[in-house]
C-alpha cells in the first residue's frame, strides 16, 4: 500500500516524507509540480518509492491506476502565495484539486489529511473552527475556507477518515525554496548573518512597530500532528493547528539573533539592546498588504486538544533556537 503526499518536494510535505521514513515507510508516493527544479533538494535525503507531477497523478487517480494501492493521502500541495491574484488558478489548484483527491480517498476508503489554513478567519479575533470566525482577506484563504465548507457539507457520509488542518505561521527546515513565502524566522536568519541586523514591518492597526502577534509553530509540530491523525484514523474534523500562544515578530527576531549569537559563542541581548545597536530596523509596512494582512493570530486548539493530541508545543524561542541550529548545520 501507498502513502501518498502531494506537494511532497515542498514545505511541510519534504517533512512528511521525512517523518514517514522515520517509521520505516518508503513506500511514499511523491507528487509535486517542479516547475521551482530547486525544490527537489528538500528530498535527496529521503527515500522514496515514485515521483509524479501533479497533472499526471490527477490523470492518474481519475483514470483508476491506484485503485486499492493507497492508505494515506497527505495532500500538502497547494498555492500558497497569499499575493496571488489570478483567482481562476488559485481555484482550480487548490479547491478542485483537493476536491478530487477527497472524492478518491471516500472511494476507497483511504485515510485523506489535508491542509488548510489559519487564513480562513481573515482580520477576525477569534481563531475557533467555526463558520461564525471565518472570512478570508484574499483568494487563497477563500479557496481553502470553500473545501473546509465542502467538507461540511458531507460529514454525514463520509467512509474514510479525513482530517484539515489549519496551519497558522509554519516555521522549519526545508523552505528555503519558498522565496519571499518562506517564514520570517528564515528571513531573519539571513538577514542577520548577511548584514547583521534584521528587517520588521513598522506598526500597523494600532500595533507598535514589530508588535503584530501571530501564532507562529514549529514545523517539528505540524509533522507530529499529523503522525498522529495517522496514527488515529477513527478521528475525523478541522484543526487548527497552531501553539495556542500568540508571540510578536520582535519576538521571532529576538529568538533568531540570539541563537545566531548563540552558535557564535556571543552573550544573549534584549529587544532593547538591539534597537540600541542597530540590530533590529523597522521599514514601512507594504501598501499592497494593507486591508489583507493579519496582525493578530492566536490558535484555539482546544479541539486538537480533544482530538487526543496532548503533546506540548514549542515556544517561538525554543523552536526558533532548534531551527537556527539546523540552518547552521546546512549552511555552515
Amino acid at each position: 500500500m501507498y502513502y501518498i503526499v502531494t506537494g511532497a518536494m515542498g514545505f511541510i510535505g519534504a517533512n512528511i516524507v521525512k517523518a514517514l521514513n522515520e517509521r520505516g515507510i518508503t513506500d511514499i508516493i511523491a507528487v509535486d509540480n517542479l516547475a521551482k527544479a530547486d525544490k527537489f533538494l528538500n528530498l535527496t535525503d529521503c527515500e522514496i518509492a515514485d515521483y509524479l507531477d501533479k497533472k499526471d497523478f490527477l490523470n492518474l487517480i481519475l483514470d483508476g491506476a491506484f485503485d486499492g494501492d493507497v492508505a494515506a493521502i497527505f495532500h500538502e500541495g497547494a498555492c500558497s502565495d497569499t499575493m496571488e491574484t489570478d483567482g481562476r488558478y488559485m481555484m482550480e489548484n487548490n479547491y478542485r484539486y483537493t476536491i478530487s483527491l477527497f472524492n478518491f480517498c471516500q472511494e476507497e476508503e483511504a485515510q485523506f489529511l489535508y491542509a488548510s489554513s489559519a487564513s480562513v478567519y481573515g482580520a477576525g479575533s477569534i481563531f475557533e473552527e467555526k463558520r461564525e470566525h471565518e472570512g478570508p482577506l484574499n483568494v487563497y484563504g477563500y479557496s481553502k475556507f470553500l473545501f473546509d465548507q465542502y467538507l461540511r457539507r458531507k460529514w454525514q457520509h463520509l467512509t474514510a477518515q479525513v482530517a484539515g488542518f489549519r496551519y497558522f505561521n509554519v516555521y522549519g527546515p526545508r523552505e528555503q525554496h519558498k522565496g519571499r513565502m518562506a517564514s520570517v524566522a528564515f528571513h531573519f536568519f539571513n538577514q542577520y548573518r548577511a548584514e547583521g541586523r534584521v528587517k520588521l514591518f513598522e506598526g500597523c492597526a494600532g500595533y507598535a512597530n514589530g508588535e503584530q502577534r501571530r501564532d507562529f509553530i514549529s514545523v517539528e509540530d505540524v509533522v507530529k500532528v499529523n503522525m498522529h491523525f495517522l496514527d488515529n484514523p477513527d478521528v475525523s474534523g478541522i484543526f487548527n493547528v497552531g501553539t495556542g500562544r500568540s508571540q510578536t515578530f520582535n519576538d521571532v527576531a529576538v529568538a533568531t539573533v540570539n541563537a545566531c549569537r548563540k552558535d557564535q559563542g556571543e552573550a544573549p541581548l534584549t529587544l532593547a539592546e538591539m534597537h540600541k545597536q542597530g540590530i533590529i530596523e523597522y521599514v514601512a509596512f507594504p501598501e499592497a498588504l494593507k486591508g489583507k494582512y493579519q496582525s493578530f493570530t492566536q490558535a484555539d486548539v482546544s479541539g486538537l486538544r480533544r482530538a487526543g493530541y496532548n503533546e506540548p508545543l514549542f515556544t517561538v524561542e525554543q523552536g526558533v533556537e532548534r531551527y537556527v541550529a539546523e540552518l547552521v548545520r546546512r549552511t555552515g
